[in-house]
Protein backbone atom coordinates (compact mmCIF):
# COMPACT_ATOMS: atom_id res chain seq x y z
CA UNK A 1 0.00 0.00 0.00
CA UNK A 2 1.77 3.28 -1.14
CA UNK A 3 1.62 6.60 0.98
CA UNK A 4 0.26 9.73 -0.37
CA UNK A 5 2.35 13.01 0.53
CA UNK A 6 -0.41 15.54 -0.08
CA UNK A 7 0.62 19.29 0.28
CA UNK A 8 -2.05 21.69 0.81
CA UNK A 9 -2.24 25.64 0.95
CA UNK A 10 -4.83 27.40 2.17
CA UNK A 11 -5.10 30.98 0.73
CA UNK A 12 -6.93 34.01 1.99
CA UNK A 13 -8.12 37.52 0.60
CA UNK A 14 -6.63 40.69 0.93
CA UNK A 15 -8.53 43.86 0.58
CA UNK A 16 -7.90 44.48 -3.28
CA UNK A 17 -8.17 40.73 -4.41
CA UNK A 18 -4.19 39.51 -3.90
CA UNK A 19 -3.46 36.81 -2.72
CA UNK A 20 -1.33 35.28 0.15
CA UNK A 21 -0.50 31.82 1.10
CA UNK A 22 -1.59 31.50 4.57
CA UNK A 23 -0.57 27.91 5.41
CA UNK A 24 1.33 24.80 3.77
CA UNK A 25 0.49 21.55 5.21
CA UNK A 26 1.97 18.49 4.30
CA UNK A 27 0.24 15.28 5.95
CA UNK A 28 0.84 12.13 4.62
CA UNK A 29 -2.77 9.97 4.19
CA UNK A 30 -1.68 6.66 4.02
CA UNK A 31 -3.39 3.91 1.44
CA UNK A 32 -4.08 4.32 -1.94
CA UNK A 33 -6.57 1.68 -2.72
CA UNK A 34 -6.44 1.03 -6.87
CA UNK A 35 -3.28 -0.47 -7.04
CA UNK A 36 -3.55 -4.43 -7.68
CA UNK A 37 -2.25 -5.56 -3.94
CA UNK A 38 -5.37 -2.89 -2.51
CA UNK A 39 -6.26 -4.96 0.59
CA UNK A 40 -9.72 -6.06 0.56
CA UNK A 41 -12.33 -3.64 2.71
CA UNK A 42 -13.60 -5.65 6.47
CA UNK A 43 -16.41 -3.90 6.32
CA UNK A 44 -19.44 -6.04 4.79
CA UNK A 45 -21.81 -4.06 2.50
CA UNK A 46 -25.03 -4.63 2.89
CA UNK A 47 -27.88 -4.74 0.45
CA UNK A 48 -30.52 -2.27 0.60
CA UNK A 49 -33.25 -2.14 -1.77
CA UNK A 50 -34.36 1.19 -3.69
CA UNK A 51 -37.46 2.39 -3.25
CA UNK A 52 -38.08 4.98 -6.29
CA UNK A 53 -36.08 6.15 -9.40
CA UNK A 54 -36.39 9.35 -11.36
CA UNK A 55 -36.99 9.34 -15.21
CA UNK A 56 -34.27 9.31 -16.90
CA UNK A 57 -32.07 12.15 -17.68
CA UNK A 58 -32.36 13.50 -21.56
CA UNK A 59 -28.80 12.50 -22.55
CA UNK A 60 -28.04 8.78 -23.68
CA UNK A 61 -25.58 6.96 -24.18
CA UNK A 62 -23.25 8.72 -22.20
CA UNK A 63 -21.91 9.45 -18.70
CA UNK A 64 -24.74 12.15 -18.22
CA UNK A 65 -26.48 12.54 -14.84
CA UNK A 66 -24.17 13.22 -11.76
CA UNK A 67 -25.65 14.88 -8.59
CA UNK A 68 -28.68 15.66 -6.77
CA UNK A 69 -30.22 17.99 -4.35
CA UNK A 70 -33.39 17.51 -2.20
CA UNK A 71 -35.73 19.90 -1.49
CA UNK A 72 -38.50 19.56 2.20
CA UNK A 73 -41.64 20.61 1.74
CA UNK A 74 -42.05 21.12 5.31
CA UNK A 75 -45.68 21.95 5.30
CA UNK A 76 -46.57 18.63 2.52
CA UNK A 77 -44.14 16.59 2.76
CA UNK A 78 -45.44 14.04 0.79
CA UNK A 79 -45.17 17.21 -2.80
CA UNK A 80 -41.19 17.98 -1.79
CA UNK A 81 -39.24 18.12 -4.82
CA UNK A 82 -35.78 16.47 -5.82
CA UNK A 83 -33.09 18.20 -7.99
CA UNK A 84 -30.10 16.38 -10.52
CA UNK A 85 -27.95 17.47 -13.01
CA UNK A 86 -27.48 15.91 -16.70
CA UNK A 87 -23.94 17.27 -17.00
CA UNK A 88 -24.50 17.81 -20.61
CA UNK A 89 -27.62 19.58 -20.38
CA UNK A 90 -28.76 21.02 -17.49
CA UNK A 91 -30.72 20.81 -14.54
CA UNK A 92 -33.71 18.56 -13.50
CA UNK A 93 -36.57 19.01 -10.78
CA UNK A 94 -38.37 15.53 -9.82
CA UNK A 95 -41.24 15.11 -7.46
CA UNK A 96 -40.98 12.11 -5.49
CA UNK A 97 -42.82 9.88 -7.77
CA UNK A 98 -39.36 10.83 -10.45
CA UNK A 99 -41.12 12.25 -12.89
CA UNK A 100 -39.95 15.23 -14.32
CA UNK A 101 -41.38 18.56 -12.70
CA UNK A 102 -39.10 21.06 -14.43
CA UNK A 103 -36.06 21.06 -16.53
CA UNK A 104 -34.01 24.02 -17.02
CA UNK A 105 -31.70 23.85 -19.99
CA UNK A 106 -28.47 25.36 -18.89
CA UNK A 107 -25.39 23.57 -20.05
CA UNK A 108 -22.74 21.65 -18.72
CA UNK A 109 -23.85 21.90 -14.64
CA UNK A 110 -21.93 18.90 -12.79
CA UNK A 111 -22.72 19.46 -8.83
CA UNK A 112 -26.03 21.18 -7.08
CA UNK A 113 -26.70 22.11 -3.99
CA UNK A 114 -29.70 24.30 -2.57
CA UNK A 115 -30.22 26.19 0.73
CA UNK A 116 -33.90 28.42 2.02
CA UNK A 117 -32.13 31.39 2.20
CA UNK A 118 -34.14 35.09 3.17
CA UNK A 119 -34.58 37.96 0.29
CA UNK A 120 -36.52 40.82 0.87
CA UNK A 121 -38.54 39.36 3.21
CA UNK A 122 -39.48 36.11 1.14
CA UNK A 123 -38.15 32.88 1.64
CA UNK A 124 -36.53 31.41 -1.08
CA UNK A 125 -35.13 28.29 -2.20
CA UNK A 126 -31.95 28.88 -3.55
CA UNK A 127 -30.19 26.59 -5.86
CA UNK A 128 -26.49 26.69 -6.82
CA UNK A 129 -24.51 24.13 -9.26
CA UNK A 130 -20.91 24.22 -10.76
CA UNK A 131 -20.81 25.50 -14.53
CA UNK A 132 -18.50 23.73 -16.38
CA UNK A 133 -19.63 25.18 -19.88
CA UNK A 134 -16.19 27.26 -19.81
CA UNK A 135 -13.59 25.38 -19.14
CA UNK A 136 -11.68 27.87 -18.14
CA UNK A 137 -13.78 30.46 -16.56
CA UNK A 138 -15.75 28.16 -13.73
CA UNK A 139 -18.78 29.71 -13.07
CA UNK A 140 -22.06 29.51 -10.53
CA UNK A 141 -24.92 28.42 -11.74
CA UNK A 142 -28.08 30.00 -9.58
CA UNK A 143 -31.70 29.36 -9.68
CA UNK A 144 -34.94 30.26 -7.56
CA UNK A 145 -37.08 27.12 -7.11
CA UNK A 146 -40.87 27.62 -6.60
CA UNK A 147 -41.34 24.83 -4.40
CA UNK A 148 -45.77 25.13 -5.26
CA UNK A 149 -45.02 24.52 -9.03
CA UNK A 150 -41.44 22.95 -9.17
CA UNK A 151 -40.33 25.32 -12.02
CA UNK A 152 -36.40 27.15 -11.66
CA UNK A 153 -36.04 30.66 -12.33
CA UNK A 154 -32.71 31.02 -13.81
CA UNK A 155 -30.83 33.87 -11.49
CA UNK A 156 -27.61 34.54 -13.93
CA UNK A 157 -23.99 32.36 -13.45
CA UNK A 158 -21.73 34.02 -11.54
CA UNK A 159 -17.98 33.88 -11.98
CA UNK A 160 -16.11 33.77 -8.41
CA UNK A 161 -12.60 34.18 -8.57
CA UNK A 162 -10.18 37.10 -8.65
CA UNK A 163 -9.37 38.50 -11.79
CA UNK A 164 -6.13 37.48 -13.25
CA UNK A 165 -6.47 33.90 -12.02
CA UNK A 166 -5.00 31.52 -13.98
CA UNK A 167 -7.36 28.90 -16.23
CA UNK A 168 -9.59 26.74 -14.03
CA UNK A 169 -12.54 24.10 -14.38
CA UNK A 170 -16.01 23.89 -12.12
CA UNK A 171 -16.12 20.93 -10.83
CA UNK A 172 -17.63 19.96 -7.61
CA UNK A 173 -19.76 22.38 -5.62
CA UNK A 174 -21.79 22.84 -2.30
CA UNK A 175 -23.26 25.24 0.02
CA UNK A 176 -23.97 26.25 3.62
CA UNK A 177 -25.38 28.80 5.67
CA UNK A 178 -24.30 31.95 5.60
CA UNK A 179 -21.18 32.86 8.31
CA UNK A 180 -21.56 36.31 8.55
CA UNK A 181 -24.23 38.92 8.17
CA UNK A 182 -25.15 40.34 4.91
CA UNK A 183 -24.64 36.76 2.90
CA UNK A 184 -27.33 34.78 2.08
CA UNK A 185 -25.01 31.45 2.02
CA UNK A 186 -21.64 30.31 1.44
CA UNK A 187 -20.70 28.47 -1.87
CA UNK A 188 -17.92 25.86 -2.43
CA UNK A 189 -16.69 25.26 -5.74
CA UNK A 190 -14.16 22.34 -6.27
CA UNK A 191 -12.22 23.55 -9.24
CA UNK A 192 -10.64 20.38 -11.00
CA UNK A 193 -7.09 20.86 -10.24
CA UNK A 194 -8.21 20.33 -6.31
CA UNK A 195 -8.34 23.92 -5.04
CA UNK A 196 -11.79 24.32 -3.20
CA UNK A 197 -12.79 28.40 -3.30
CA UNK A 198 -15.27 29.50 -0.57
CA UNK A 199 -17.21 32.57 -1.83
CA UNK A 200 -19.91 34.38 -0.15
CA UNK A 201 -23.19 34.94 -2.24
CA UNK A 202 -24.92 38.24 -1.75
CA UNK A 203 -27.19 40.76 -3.08
CA UNK A 204 -25.79 43.00 -5.19
CA UNK A 205 -27.42 45.41 -7.63
CA UNK A 206 -30.75 43.70 -7.50
CA UNK A 207 -28.91 40.42 -8.24
CA UNK A 208 -27.16 37.42 -6.37
CA UNK A 209 -23.64 37.74 -6.34
CA UNK A 210 -20.68 35.91 -5.56
CA UNK A 211 -17.87 37.51 -3.74
CA UNK A 212 -14.93 35.68 -2.97
CA UNK A 213 -13.61 35.16 0.24
CA UNK A 214 -10.44 32.51 0.64
CA UNK A 215 -9.03 28.93 -1.27
CA UNK A 216 -7.80 25.59 0.11
CA UNK A 217 -5.93 23.71 -2.45
CA UNK A 218 -5.74 19.50 -2.20
CA UNK A 219 -2.94 17.73 -3.96
CA UNK A 220 -5.32 15.56 -6.70
CA UNK A 221 -8.50 15.55 -8.30
CA UNK A 222 -11.23 16.24 -6.20
CA UNK A 223 -15.14 16.57 -6.85
CA UNK A 224 -17.44 15.55 -3.85
CA UNK A 225 -17.96 17.86 -1.30
CA UNK A 226 -20.89 18.60 0.93
CA UNK A 227 -21.62 21.01 4.68
CA UNK A 228 -22.38 20.14 8.15
CA UNK A 229 -23.98 23.30 8.99
CA UNK A 230 -24.80 22.49 12.68
CA UNK A 231 -21.39 21.93 12.52
CA UNK A 232 -19.69 24.52 10.68
CA UNK A 233 -17.67 22.16 8.71
CA UNK A 234 -16.87 21.24 5.10
CA UNK A 235 -15.82 17.80 4.06
CA UNK A 236 -14.23 17.72 0.80
CA UNK A 237 -13.68 13.97 -1.19
CA UNK A 238 -10.24 13.94 -2.24
CA UNK A 239 -11.00 11.30 -4.96
CA UNK A 240 -7.75 8.83 -5.18
CA UNK A 241 -6.78 9.85 -1.31
CA UNK A 242 -9.83 10.04 0.91
CA UNK A 243 -11.94 12.59 3.26
CA UNK A 244 -10.86 15.15 4.43
CA UNK A 245 -12.96 17.61 7.25
CA UNK A 246 -12.31 22.12 6.97
CA UNK A 247 -13.71 23.06 9.79
CA UNK A 248 -15.03 26.79 8.48
CA UNK A 249 -14.86 29.44 11.66
CA UNK A 250 -11.47 31.39 11.92
CA UNK A 251 -9.73 33.36 8.83
CA UNK A 252 -7.79 30.06 7.70
CA UNK A 253 -9.12 27.41 5.68
CA UNK A 254 -7.01 24.54 7.75
CA UNK A 255 -7.56 20.42 6.25
CA UNK A 256 -7.59 17.64 8.71
CA UNK A 257 -7.42 14.28 7.88
CA UNK A 258 -11.03 12.24 8.28
CA UNK A 259 -11.29 9.04 6.67
CA UNK A 260 -8.58 7.53 4.11
CA UNK A 261 -9.02 5.01 1.24
CA UNK A 262 -8.45 1.67 2.37
CA UNK A 263 -9.85 -1.27 4.39
CA UNK A 264 -9.90 0.58 7.74
CA UNK A 265 -12.34 3.25 6.73
CA UNK A 266 -14.67 0.94 4.13
CA UNK A 267 -13.64 3.67 1.06
CA UNK A 268 -12.55 2.32 -2.52
CA UNK A 269 -11.49 5.03 -4.99
CA UNK A 270 -12.66 7.25 -6.16
CA UNK A 271 -14.31 8.52 -3.10
CA UNK A 272 -17.18 10.38 -5.15
CA UNK A 273 -20.53 12.16 -3.23
CA UNK A 274 -20.63 13.05 0.05
CA UNK A 275 -24.04 13.75 1.98
CA UNK A 276 -24.45 14.58 5.75
CA UNK A 277 -26.97 12.73 7.71
CA UNK A 278 -27.99 14.85 10.94
CA UNK A 279 -31.03 14.16 13.17
CA UNK A 280 -32.49 17.11 15.34
CA UNK A 281 -30.67 16.94 18.42
CA UNK A 282 -29.32 13.57 17.56
CA UNK A 283 -26.68 11.72 16.14
CA UNK A 284 -25.47 12.65 12.67
CA UNK A 285 -23.49 10.64 10.07
CA UNK A 286 -21.36 11.68 6.95
CA UNK A 287 -22.35 9.17 4.10
CA UNK A 288 -19.53 8.64 0.85
CA UNK A 289 -19.95 7.20 -2.58
CA UNK A 290 -17.28 4.19 -2.58
CA UNK A 291 -17.27 4.32 -6.59
CA UNK A 292 -14.74 2.27 -6.20
CA UNK A 293 -16.63 -0.74 -5.23
CA UNK A 294 -20.17 0.78 -6.33
CA UNK A 295 -20.88 1.12 -2.15
CA UNK A 296 -21.67 3.56 0.52
CA UNK A 297 -20.19 4.37 3.74
CA UNK A 298 -21.09 5.81 6.40
CA UNK A 299 -19.39 7.57 9.39
CA UNK A 300 -20.27 8.49 12.72
CA UNK A 301 -19.87 12.25 13.28
CA UNK A 302 -19.67 12.10 16.56
CA UNK A 303 -17.23 9.58 16.76
CA UNK A 304 -14.82 10.31 13.17
CA UNK A 305 -15.39 6.16 13.17
CA UNK A 306 -16.83 4.07 10.82
CA UNK A 307 -20.12 2.90 10.89
CA UNK A 308 -20.90 0.53 7.99
CA UNK A 309 -21.30 0.05 4.32
CA UNK A 310 -24.19 -0.76 2.07
CA UNK A 311 -24.85 -1.16 -1.54
CA UNK A 312 -28.45 0.28 -3.42
CA UNK A 313 -29.17 -3.40 -4.62
CA UNK A 314 -32.29 -5.84 -4.61
CA UNK A 315 -35.82 -5.26 -5.36
CA UNK A 316 -37.62 -4.53 -8.56
CA UNK A 317 -35.90 -1.29 -9.22
CA UNK A 318 -32.14 -2.81 -9.79
CA UNK A 319 -29.24 -1.53 -8.07
CA UNK A 320 -26.49 1.48 -8.49
CA UNK A 321 -23.07 1.06 -9.51
CA UNK A 322 -20.64 3.64 -10.52
CA UNK A 323 -22.04 6.10 -8.35
CA UNK A 324 -21.07 10.07 -8.50
CA UNK A 325 -23.17 12.45 -6.80
CA UNK A 326 -25.54 11.45 -3.82
CA UNK A 327 -28.00 13.37 -0.86
CA UNK A 328 -29.44 12.69 2.04
CA UNK A 329 -32.18 14.89 3.98
CA UNK A 330 -33.24 13.95 7.26
CA UNK A 331 -37.28 14.08 8.32
CA UNK A 332 -40.83 12.83 7.06
CA UNK A 333 -40.99 12.66 3.47
CA UNK A 334 -44.36 11.09 3.66
CA UNK A 335 -45.46 7.45 3.76
CA UNK A 336 -42.75 6.32 1.54
CA UNK A 337 -39.98 7.80 2.84
CA UNK A 338 -41.12 8.70 7.03
CA UNK A 339 -37.56 9.25 8.19
CA UNK A 340 -35.44 10.64 5.53
CA UNK A 341 -34.25 10.34 1.67
CA UNK A 342 -31.45 9.21 0.08
CA UNK A 343 -30.46 9.62 -3.43
CA UNK A 344 -27.97 8.25 -5.35
CA UNK A 345 -26.37 8.72 -8.87
CA UNK A 346 -26.77 5.34 -10.52
CA UNK A 347 -24.33 4.96 -13.60
CA UNK A 348 -25.45 2.43 -15.71
CA UNK A 349 -29.29 2.17 -15.97
CA UNK A 350 -29.02 0.14 -19.26
CA UNK A 351 -31.22 0.06 -21.20
CA UNK A 352 -32.28 3.29 -20.27
CA UNK A 353 -30.24 6.57 -19.75
CA UNK A 354 -28.83 7.39 -16.09
CA UNK A 355 -30.77 8.29 -13.51
CA UNK A 356 -30.94 8.35 -9.45
CA UNK A 357 -32.45 6.06 -7.09
CA UNK A 358 -34.39 6.59 -4.00
CA UNK A 359 -33.93 5.09 -0.73
CA UNK A 360 -35.91 5.40 2.87
CA UNK A 361 -33.49 6.16 5.39
CA UNK A 362 -35.59 4.17 7.21
CA UNK A 363 -34.30 1.14 5.35
CA UNK A 364 -30.69 1.74 5.88
CA UNK A 365 -31.05 2.42 9.75
CA UNK A 366 -32.44 -0.95 9.97
CA UNK A 367 -30.40 -2.61 7.65
CA UNK A 368 -26.78 -1.28 8.87
CA UNK A 369 -28.39 -1.39 12.50
CA UNK A 370 -28.24 1.89 13.36
CA UNK A 371 -30.53 2.71 16.86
Amino acid sequence: MKAALTHIASVVKLGSGALLPALVLSTILGGCATTATAPAIRLPAIDVPAAGETTPVGTANVDAADDPAIWRNAANPAASLILGTDKKAGLYVYGLDGKVRDFAAAGALNNVDLREVRRGGVTTILVGASDRTDRAEPRIALFALDGASGKLTPLGAETFLPAGHAPAEAYGFCMGSALASGELARAYVVLKDGSVAESRLIEREGRIAADYVRLVKFATQSEGCVVDDAGKVLFVAEEDVGIWKVPLAGDRLVPEAFAKVGAADGLVADVEGLAVAREDGGRAWLVASSQGDSAYALFDLGTGKPAGRFRIDGGALGGTSDTDGIEVALGDFGPAYPEGLMMAQDGDNAPHAQNFKLLSWRAIRSALALD
